[in-house]
């Protein structure tokens, strides 16, 4: 029988089964060994075969093929950590602040949905908060690079119907940091979920984790007045998003004003893009053809 992974934690996943039964599912022996050693054997999104037993549980018997899959890497035991699986786009949540507006963070979520070909889109919740010129102008240079870029509150709904219209019929994997208000968000247009929210530390400016398993929903919602479905798999608030499988020479790549720029540099694929004479990259950035912002993330990753 077909299943959906919908959550797990220590090999103990939820499955809903093709049969309209949700189950809670072990893995069979050995089967799901591969010769990339993961932090997590499967994640929401995946599909999976399962032999269901008299007691209403089930047994996991194979991992279905993926389309593709959105990790990150585990500093805590060094091996990639899948966060969804089969996903259409990857939404990054921030905010101008409360907590404080890491745009470096942003740009990793783009370069690692980018380097595993999926599209991305960011959106900035909270913008009852007014925003600083530091953050109108990573904006203003996301929607340069045509990003999509949201402007939402999930506290008075502003801006959700737009953002909503554009996530019909997709499965969106939701990623962002503690705090930024992904629960809220959901809340917002799936009362019924009922997720528990945690204010922003005063004293830290920092997120609290209220969410600590990634979850897959199913939603059913309305945007003026017409009916929309949508798939989230929300995952937990990651305080610092470490890049899986991206090596740092290639990373000028996955920003895309300077792809077409490497290789073209006066020393080639042997380039730095840090202080060589003739470098393509350098010489768009003083022509302000690449952003000094997305210059210095780019920096930040691969130093």
């Amino acid at each position: 029988m077909r299943g959906l992974v919908l959550r797990g934690t220590n090999n103990i996943f939820n499955v809903a089964c093709e049969d309209g039964t949700e189950r809670l599912c072990t893995i069979k022996g050995k089967i799901l060994e591969q010769e990339t050693k993961y932090h997590n054997p499967m994640a929401p999104g995946d599909f999976v075969q399962v032999e269901p037993d008299a007691h209403g549980e089930a047994r996991i018997l194979s991992l279905e093929p993926r389309k593709n899959f959105f990790a990150r890497l585990n500093e805590k035991t060094s091996t990639p950590q899948i966060l969804a699986a089969n996903v259409d786009l990857v939404l990054c949540m921030t905010t101008p602040d409360t907590p404080p507006f890491r745009p470096i963070f942003v740009d990793r979520v783009l370069v690692q949905a980018a380097s595993q070909n999926i599209p991305a889109c960011i959106v900035m919740n909270k913008i009852d908060i007014v925003a600083s010129e530091k953050v109108r102008e990573h904006t203003a240079e996301w929607r340069r690079l045509k990003y999509s870029v949201f402007e939402i509150s999930a506290h008075s709904g502003e801006g959700i119907p737009e953002l909503l219209a554009a996530l019909a019929n997709k499965t969106v994997c939701l990623t962002g940091q503690s705090g930024v208000g992904k629960s809220s968000f959901l809340n917002g247009i799936a009362p019924d979920l009922k997720l528990m929210t945690g204010e922003v530390s005063a004293k830290y400016n920092k997120g609290s984790h209220t969410t600590t398993c990634g979850t897959f929903y199913r939603i059913k919602t309305y945007v003026n007045d017409s009916p929309i479905s949508l798939n989230i798999i929300d995952t937990p608030g990651i305080k610092n998003f470490s890049l899986y499988g991206v090596d740092k020479d290639a990373a000028a790549l996955y920003f895309p004003e300077m792809e077409t720029a490497v290789g073209k540099c006066k020393f080639g694929l042997s380039c730095s893009h840090k202080s060589e004479k003739s470098c393509e990259i350098l010489r768009r950035v003083q022509a302000g053809e690449i952003s000094r912002l997305r210059y210095e993330s780019w920096l930040n990753i691969t130093e």
